[in-house]
C-alpha cells in the first residue's frame, strides 16, 4: 500500500515507521504522519502527538470518532517554515464526509518536547517533535459526490461502487 501522504513510498518504508517508532525527525514528517494516522484510524498515535499542553483537550475516543467519519484521499504540503522555538506546516487535504467532497486548508503548529518518561533536562537528541495547534484557513464543501461519478479517491470506479460503500 502507497503511503497516504503522498510519497512515493510504501506506508511500511514511510509514515508506518514513523507512527511505530514516535520518531518523526522535523515537524513536517509529524504532520505527514498525523495525516497518515488519520488515514489509517490510528486515534493513539494522533493523541500521543500532541503537545503534552494540548493533549488535556483531546480524548482517544473523540479522535478516532473523527477520523472513522472521514475518508481521507489527499494531503497536499504547501509550505513548511522553522522558527526559534517552533515549526509552522501549511497543508491542504481533500476528504469525503458521506457523499460530500471537503477541502480543508490550515497552518499546523508543531513544537519539540522531552519523552514522557524522559526528565526535562535532555538534550536536543532526545526531543520529539509535537502537534501543538493549528488555524483553520478554510474547510469547505467542494461538491457532493453523486452515486455514477468516478470516485474522487481515483481508483477510476464509480463512488457508488467505491468510497460510497466504505461509509
Amino acid at each position: 500500500m502507497q503511503c497516504p501522504c503522498g510519497s512515493k513510498l510504501t506506508f511500511e518504508q514511510c509514515c508506518q515507521t514513523i507512527i511505530n517508532n514516535k520518531t518523526a525527525k522535523t515537524a513536517e514528517q509529524l504532520m505527514r504522519s498525523r495525516y497518515s494516522a488519520y488515514a489509517t484510524n490510528n486515534a493513539q498515535y494522533l493523541y500521543d502527538s500532541y503537545a503534552s499542553i494540548s493533549q488535556q483537550e483531546q480524548s482517544v475516543s473523540e479522535i478516532k470518532s473523527w477520523a472513522k467519519q472521514c475518508q481521507w484521499l489527499e494531503l497536499s504540503i504547501i509550505k513548511s517554515s522553522d522558527y526559534d522555538d517552533y515549526s509552522t506546516v501549511e497543508f491542504s487535504t481533500n476528504y469525503l464526509q458521506k457523499d460530500k467532497l471537503y477541502q480543508l486548508h490550515e497552518l499546523s503548529k508543531f513544537i519539540q518536547e522531552p519523552e514522557p518518561e524522559q526528565n526535562q533536562e535532555q538534550t536536543l537528541e532526545h526531543l520529539q517533535w509535537r502537534y501543538l495547534d493549528g488555524k483553520i484557513i478554510a474547510n469547505k464543501v467542494i461538491r457532493k459526490i453523486k452515486a455514477n461519478e468516478l470516485c474522487p479517491c481515483n481508483s477510476g470506479k464509480k463512488f457508488k461502487k467505491c468510497c460510497k460503500k466504505i461509509k
